[in-house]
């Protein structure tokens, strides 16, 4: 396929962090690695979390508040069931995807409905101060309907954004994509992203190199955070497939002030989202008589 070095990328992106998802212990009895939000890697701007779940009931993420940013489920294996306040209510099985903006105010759980391991990765993705008060939504795609484009031993299935020409039909706040790639062995990639924006891959299984031929491949539960550039290559030396995602965001360049599931600017406006779920007032009205109810099998 031509030059090895670049693929007509002016400007190759290459890799300049690498984060080792290490498992912790979150919500209730859940085991994720978190690459994106820990210490080494607090947050890449849009992105504020990358957590790699994986769920056995009874443990789950039991009721809980968000306000100020989304949050994206994709479910590798198993099956999750999801409540909130204002009576939205699925499952999400192997494939599919809940895109919700939490925007000003919702209390939702998420909880496993398959047997056994229930696996996904779930990304929070920063909104602007703008839009950091809007009403919540959801978007969801069940597997079937997310795209997918296999050519050349590179399978992708197209989330949000744009690859091989196909665009997704989700429609993000914050401009992002998001891309699921499996690519066989000898098999190599070479994806546009745009200049500004800041990305990173995630490795799910196998093993690549990414960005540069000649470098050491790395291993699944790995973030690699790239430099700016036109695209990204990968390849698959390796003798089994390689799947990771690639993410990338248009950066939003405001004063990040988190507490928890609370995501603002200035930390008066933290206090303002404390004292309103607290109170439930402002977005978090629907809070007063709300409990999820158990999921039967």
């Amino acid at each position: 396929m031509g030059d090895h070095k670049n693929q007509g990328f002016q400007n190759p992106r290459h890799v300049v962090k690498k984060v080792l998802a290490r498992p912790q212990h979150e919500g209730d009895g859940a085991i994720v690695r978190r690459s994106i939000g820990r210490g080494e890697l607090r947050n890449l701007d849009p992105f504020l979390m990358l957590d790699e779940f994986s769920v056995s009931a009874p443990a789950g993420f039991p009721d809980h508040p968000h306000r100020g940013f989304e949050t994206v489920t994709y479910m590798l294996e198993g099956a999750f069931t999801h409540q909130d306040f204002a009576g939205h209510e699925g499952t999400i099985r192997a494939g599919d995807l809940q895109w919700m903006t939490a925007g000003r105010g919702i209390i939702h759980s998420e909880m496993p409905a398959g047997e056994g391991e229930n696996k996904g990765l779930q990304l929070w993705i920063n909104l602007s101060s703008k839009d950091k008060m809007m009403e919540p939504r959801y978007q969801e795609l069940q597997s079937k309907d997310i795209s997918r484009v296999e050519k050349h031993g590179v399978d992708v299935r197209i989330i949000a954004g744009e690859s091989f020409g196909v665009r997704s039909p989700v429609y993000t706040q914050t401009p992002t994509m998001y891309l699921d790639f499996t690519l066989h062995p000898g098999a190599e990639v070479h994806q546009h992203i745009p200049q500004p924006w800041n990305s990173f891959v995630y490795i799910i299984e196998g093993e690549g190199v990414f960005g540069d031929p000649n470098a050491s491949p790395t291993t699944r539960h790995h973030a690699l955070v790239l430099s700016p550039g036109d695209g990204l290559s990968v390849w698959n030396q390796a003798a089994r497939p390689l799947r990771f995602v690639l993410i990338g965001g248009q950066p939003l360049n405001e004063p990040i002030v988190q507490y928890g599931p609370f995501v603002m600017n200035a930390q008066a406006e933290i206090q303002q989202a404390i004292e309103d779920y607290h109170y439930c007032k402002n977005g978090f009205e629907k809070a007063k008589n709300w409990k999820s109810q158990p999921h039967m099998n």
